[in-house]
């Protein structure tokens, strides 16, 4: 079979992909050879993102918008953060996992489903399974935070550890999916889990129009995707900046570069962001629809996320503060505009938490 051309992005990027087959072998930092994708649409489209938030309605918190004047004051900005740690389960992930479990049919809502997550969506498939009335086992690395594994067995998922230095979590799912008859839930690579996710941001725009840039938090791109397509349907002249951690800039890289990246485990507080790369779904979305990829390091988390619980009062993890880290770096420009934060979570370890937002005065 002869090689297809490119699609050329907006960003006159082409749009690679890696396919079902490909083996990617757990090496730090690698850029792999992928082959061109097909010239097709993006998986997810903004009307998925609409019948999502008409299917969540009801089940998901539309969760509130909060602005501090004091950074708003330090930024001379207009600063809102869209509290996703305010969401059911903790987290924005309740939102793409219930849709996803929504619309399975009869039988595999009966046979159970399957995911892996360090932490987020293993609670978020708990709870939707739960309300729902699906069977679900959760795959989670042994090194979760114990309040997230914790949340998820109280949900009622059974929950099956594995060591990710040793195992991929991906190859385990599917051998474990495969001998149950198990439907899998991945965390970010599905389009209805994509769909979900924006409705996050979907609802921002409802509630404060006109956005001039809008900052988002990345591990696997599932929020980020997301996010990007609503605004290109709700504010087509609002910059989408997504950011990753330092030591996992994987999706930093595969944007600026147009080739995917991978990291594995990287060394990061922010445990939702230790995915070793974008997706094959994710990735094409991420370089049509996003504006620019930023990442930060721990020390800016931990002084977004002490900001965050002594001045505005919320509970934010690690992986939640990193838009505002971001902001509040000046990697983004702020002064005189009105900037969209998603918060994507507050699941917070205490015991490993509260050590590192005590160890510096602000």
């Amino acid at each position: 079979m002869g090689r297809l051309p490119p699609i050329v992005c907006q960003r006159h990027c082409p749009l690679y992909i890696v396919p079902t087959w490909y083996v990617i072998e757990p090496v730090h930092f690698m850029s792999i050879p992928l082959l061109p994708l097909p010239e097709t649409a993006l998986a997810v489209t903004f009307a998925d993102v609409q019948a999502a938030a008409e299917r969540i309605a009801g089940s998901a918190h539309r969760t509130p918008v909060l602005r501090s004047s004091t950074l708003n004051e330090r930024l001379g900005a207009d600063v809102v953060f869209k509290c996703e740690n305010l969401q059911r389960a903790g987290a924005f992930k309740f939102r793409g996992a219930f849709n996803a479990l929504s619309r399975l049919d009869d039988t595999q809502r009966a046979r159970g489903v399957l995911a892996y997550s360090s932490g987020n969506h293993a609670q978020a498939v708990a709870l939707a399974g739960r309300v729902l009335g699906i069977p679900r086992t959760i795959i989670m690395p042994n090194n979760a935070p114990a309040v997230k594994r914790e949340a998820t067995e109280g949900y009622g998922a059974t929950v099956i550890t594995y060591d990710p230095a040793v195992e991929s979590r991906e190859e385990l799912s599917r051998r474990i999916a495969a001998e149950r008859g198990l439907t899998l839930i991945p965390p970010y690579d599905h389009a209805d889990v994509i769909a979900g996710q924006g409705t996050a941001a979907l609802e921002l725009f409802e509630d404060v129009p006109a956005l001039d840039a809008l900052i988002v938090c990345c591990g696997g791109g599932g929020l980020l995707s997301g996010s990007a397509i609503a605004a290109r349907a709700l504010a087509p002249d609002c910059r989408v900046v997504g950011v990753e951690p330092d030591a996992g800039d994987d999706a930093c890289r595969s944007f600026h570069t147009g080739t995917l990246h991978t990291v594995r485990n990287p060394d990061t507080i922010a445990d939702g962001a230790r995915t070793p790369s974008l997706g094959t779904l994710t990735f094409p979305i991420v370089l049509q629809c996003v504006d620019d990829m930023v990442s930060v390091s721990d020390r800016a988390l931990v002084d977004a996320m002490r900001f965050m619980w002594e001045r505005m009062k919320i509970v934010v993890e690690p992986t939640g503060a990193l838009a505002a880290a971001a902001l509040m770096e000046g990697l983004v420009p702020a002064r005189g505009r009105r900037i969209g934060v998603i918060v994507s979570g507050g699941n917070v370890d205490l015991a490993a938490i509260l050590p590192l937002l005590t160890s510096r005065q602000s």
